[in-house]
């Protein structure tokens, strides 16, 4: 099995997929209006909006509801991140901090209210784990 993409459902898909582009650096995929994709090496990022959710089943998915998941992107340097999103991000939760286990992580929420992850390992386990990062 293979673990291949989160999708998030939105109101507004072309304002969501905007942010994306802009917070990650990748271009979108659009397949049609309802749906895009921001594909990465590691995983693809899709975005599909509320008329799609009606071809699996009816009211199983609502836009801005997310209260229970963060995505995550691990980034080269986070307080780089950070500096480009401001201005872009109205509601930073908490600015880059350096976690117990190793990562120093920017959480934020994204248009739609989703919780948001950018990280970079900086210990040297953290570093070992993910193959990149900074040293602390």
């Amino acid at each position: 099995m293979d673990f291949v993409s989160v999708r998030i459902i939105s109101g507004d898909v072309a304002g969501l997929v905007a942010f994306y582009e802009k917070a990650t650096g990748t271009a979108a995929v659009w397949s049609t209006e309802d749906f895009a994709e921001l594909k990465t090496p590691t995983a693809t990022l899709a975005v599909a909006g509320t008329r799609t959710v009606p071809l699996f089943a009816p009211g199983s998915a609502r836009p801005a509801d997310n209260h229970s998941v963060i995505i995550e992107f691990l980034v080269d340097d986070v307080d780089q991140v950070h500096r480009n999103l401001t201005g872009l991000v109205t509601d930073f939760v908490s600015g880059p901090t350096t976690m117990p286990w190793g990562n120093r992580s920017l959480l934020l929420r994204d248009p739609d209210g989703n919780l948001v992850n950018f990280f970079t390992p900086v210990t040297p386990e953290a570093v070992e784990k993910f193959g990149r990062g900074r040293r602390a």
